[in-house]
């Protein structure tokens, strides 16, 4: 057996396989691969013969016309069908449908070797949740993946899935992996097209599930590739970013605000010279710009925050971020929007008075009357959104409560609403 690069603390051992009707159930997505589907087939069922296991290869068919759905029927699987077009719409119903205790999945297109699954389920009976198949750490055959993707796609979108979320995957969009059946529902997956394939690796480090990875071989696909590079790889980013708002809103965000009001605050007692360059009023309206556009944008990655776990999923977040969380309160949010709005005002009001005492004559104080409004406007902003988050708080507790009554566990936000 290949050697098992291990990215996670030591498992915890399995249970029985008594609990179970079959061992393991072997799920494939399938859009027109009669070519490759009862290839595919048969050797997921020699691997589950040579491995000892009990088990069911289920396809997953979703809308194929060239005769796919009896090809994997006469191989000896059960098919089943999801009319939703997509490759995570397939793979979904695939799970739902499974009757397995433990889960491999993999493509029907001849691109992995179904026969080499025992290596999977070993480590799975061991103790592990989640079981990655690596084609980066094992073997890419030629003319099994583009140029493209081998050296552009797949290493930096997982690199980026790596430095968003905190992982360590070598190949984060293999299509070849294993789960138990209590990892998938813990997974709560909800991802229709390809970017599922990012989802499973986020959401075993969201849900802080035990995984292996292990190196395999990938082989040239079979028939017409459904890959679509650049917009499968957007998919790929936009999921992402969507799921973590921290590095999409937060630190964006953070820098702007921080940025926006030491520009500000260095600017007001006057111009200021950098070698050749003097920075005076337009750099002050941009610093005004950057304070409230800061802000604002943070607000989002918030009130996105609390979004995701009334959704049922917990997005990455930093040590400020939990801080903040943990701590606020609808009052405490109003008091500081309203301090905020109060020393804008004061330092209006100032501005105000040294005009009314020079006979309401030309003065020039646009750098303090412009940090007075970004105050104003933050405190305004802060007061609002402090509301906004507080609802949305109130509403991810609602939906954890319910969802513990119904016995489905959901995460929620700490903190109090009031």
């Amino acid at each position: 057996m290949p050697p098992v690069v291990r990215t996670s603390a030591p498992p915890q051992p399995a249970r029985d396989a008594a609990e179970a009707a079959v061992d393991v159930s072997v799920v494939m997505p399938c859009l027109n691969e009669a070519h490759s589907v009862g290839i595919c087939v048969t050797k997921a069922l020699e691997g589950l013969e040579r491995a000892g296991l009990s088990g069911e290869v289920v396809v997953c068919d979703n809308g194929s016309t060239d005769g796919s759905v009896e090809v994997a029927k006469a191989a000896g699987a059960r098919v089943v069908h999801e009319p939703e077009r997509g490759y995570g719409a397939a793979y979904r119903r695939g799970f739902a449908e499974a009757r397995g205790r433990y889960i491999v999945m993999g493509d029907s297109d001849g691109s992995y070797d179904f026969t080499e699954l025992g290596q999977f389920v070993h480590l799975l009976e061991a103790g592990y949740d989640y079981v990655h198949g690596s084609r980066f750490a094992g073997e890419i055959l030629p003319g099994a993946m583009p140029w493209l993707h081998r050296y552009v796609g797949n290493p930096v979108l997982t690199k980026v899935l790596n430095i968003l979320f905190s992982v360590k995957s070598s190949d984060a969009h293999s299509g070849m992996r294993a789960f138990t059946s209590e990892a998938i529902k813990r997974m709560n997956l909800a991802s229709p097209g390809m970017e599922l394939a990012s989802e499973i690796v986020i959401a075993a480090a969201e849900n802080k599930l035990s995984v292996a990875e292990v190196p395999i071989t990938y082989y040239p696909r079979l028939g017409e590739s459904k890959l679509r590079s650049w917009p499968d790889g957007w998919r790929h980013l936009r999921f992402m970013l969507l799921r973590c708002p921290r590095w999409l809103f937060l630190v964006p965000g953070g820098i702007a605000l921080g940025v926006g009001l030491a520009g500000q605050l260095v600017l007001l007692p006057g111009r200021l010279r950098i070698g050749s360059h003097l920075l005076d009023m337009h750099f002050s309206a941009l610093f005004a710009l950057l304070t409230l556009g800061g802000l604002q944008t943070s607000v989002f990655g918030l009130l996105a925050t609390t979004h995701g776990r009334a959704q049922g999923y917990e997005p990455m977040t930093g040590r400020l971020t939990r801080f903040i969380e943990q701590r606020f309160n609808l009052r405490r949010g109003v008091t500081a929007g309203g301090v905020t709005f109060a020393v804008g005002l004061a330092l209006d009001s100032y501005v105000l008075a040294k005009w009314l005492r020079r006979s309401r004559g030309p003065i020039n104080e646009m750098k303090p009357v412009l940090l007075a409004l970004s105050l104003m406007a933050a405190g305004v902003e802060t007061v609002f959104a402090s509301f906004s988050l507080t609802e949305m708080k109130v509403g991810a507790l609602r939906l954890m409560r319910n969802s513990e009554s119904t016995g489905n566990g959901v995460a929620a936000g700490n903190g109090t609403a009031a």
